[in-house]
């Protein structure tokens, strides 16, 4: 197995076609909390994945996953990152985007959150050139307006931050396709200027 990367969450390995992805245990939590909550969130995370796979999701395919062990075996997406992607094509964005909105759209109507939307969760596939989401440890299940309109602006702010040479003309591009997929998007749009509002009135 060959380490690929460690977050505050999970370690994350890859061996031959697949990826391994391993939660840690947190020393400074109780040891029963701990293990209840790695285990929930290695379920959820699971749970997220096969409805993804029903849905035809461009997403890894899960080919098991252990509650004991916190481990979740999914495949290997071959490609670069969209924050690679972009970082090179920064004249050639729109399309790019767009189906970035498409793709959210998709998750919201079946009310599945991603919670960590960044260009370096979204993966160009090598062969196909098709936007794959990965990384759906923070996801979760809602029919929330709220949660959804959450999601985006956490986009955003990625968006301003990782891209900020083609921002807000990115954004908008991935809004866009956004409410051509999603029937209920002007709603969640609506909300979004609320969680901006918010946001801001923070920073003060």
């Amino acid at each position: 197995m060959k380490p690929l990367a460690q977050g505050a969450e999970a370690k994350i390995y890859k061996e031959n076609s697949t990826i391994i992805k391993e939660r840690l245990a947190k020393a400074y939590r109780h040891p029963e909390l701990d293990h209840s909550l790695r285990q929930f969130r290695t379920r959820r995370e699971a749970k997220v994945l096969q409805k993804l796979e029903e849905l035809r999701f461009p997403a890894p395919h899960l080919r098991e996953f252990s509650d004991k062990r916190m481990s979740i075996v999914m495949d290997f997406i071959p490609g670069e990152t969209l924050k690679e992607v972009l970082q090179q094509k920064e004249n050639d964005f729109e399309h790019l985007a767009k189906e970035i909105g498409e793709r959210i759209g998709q998750l919201h109507k079946a009310d599945i959150i991603h919670s960590d939307l960044t260009t370096s969760n979204m993966i160009q596939r090598k062969e196909s050139g098709e936007v794959t989401f990965i990384d759906f440890g923070l996801s979760f299940f809602s029919e929330k307006i709220e949660d959804k309109a959450v999601d985006l602006f956490l986009l955003d702010r990625a968006l301003g931050t990782t891209h900020a040479e083609i921002y807000p003309a990115v954004f908008e591009e991935v809004l866009e396709g956004y409410q051509e997929e999603y029937a209920d998007a002007d709603n969640v749009l609506s909300r979004l200027q609320l969680v901006e509002r918010r946001g801001r009135n923070k920073k003060k």
